[in-house]
């Protein structure tokens, strides 16, 4: 049986980025995973990696929790919106002060890569913008996408990670909104198809 963790990147609990990690969890669990749904808004932590990797940090139970659910999941999805270009504040600090040396990677000496430490497991990113997908793609470079798909998820050795993008959220209609989550609910089952591949998307 899959297990799945699905986190919301949203601080807002009641946004649509939840209703779409719901909609995911629900699917999930409706195709067999064993699932757990993991909102980064209701946990308590600080947001700031204070000595960088320089010093040791305190970690908080919220954020050692979701250490145990990451290594326990065999795929992720994360589920954010793109602001100003990027991720929320919230869900900067949650990588900051998770996806840590010595648990998704490890410095390896003489080379400059390090060694991917959490490999084994594949990911789903999912996100909504206020610009058309297209544009954030082409004109402005999928910064969102790059930082989490690749340079986060990628570094720690999550593969395939794949990626779909909803928007535009603003404006958008109550029939569109229902439309994607719809193909969120589909989603799912083309992860569980797939999971055997290991090319980006």
């Amino acid at each position: 049986m899959s297990k799945t963790l699905v986190i919301v990147g949203h601080p807002n609990a009641s946004s649509f980025c939840a209703a779409l990690a719901e909609k995911y969890a629900l699917a999930a669990r409706q195709s067999g995973a064993e699932v757990e749904l993991l909102y980064l808004s209701q946990l308590n932590f600080s947001l700031n990696l204070e000595a960088g990797y320089h010093a040791q940090q305190a970690m908080e139970p919220d954020l050692q929790g979701a250490q145990q659910l990451i290594e326990w999941c065999d795929h992720l999805c994360i589920v954010t919106p793109t602001w100003w270009s990027s991720m929320p504040a919230l869900l900067k600090g949650f990588v900051d002060r998770t996806f840590l040396p010595g648990f998704a990677f490890k410095y390896r000496q003489g080379s400059p890569l390090p060694e991917k430490l959490l490999t084994g497991r594949t990911a789903r990113l999912i996100v909504t913008t206020d610009t058309p997908p297209l544009l954030l793609r082409t004109l402005m470079g999928d910064p969102t996408v790059k930082s989490l798909a690749q340079g986060v998820l990628g570094f720690s050795g999550f593969k395939p990670v794949r990626v779909t993008r909803f928007g535009a959220i603003r404006n958008s209609t109550v029939q569109q909104r229902e439309n994607w989550l719809t193909q969120t609910a589909e989603i799912v089952q083309q992860d569980h198809r797939r999971k055997a591949q290991t090319a980006y998307a």
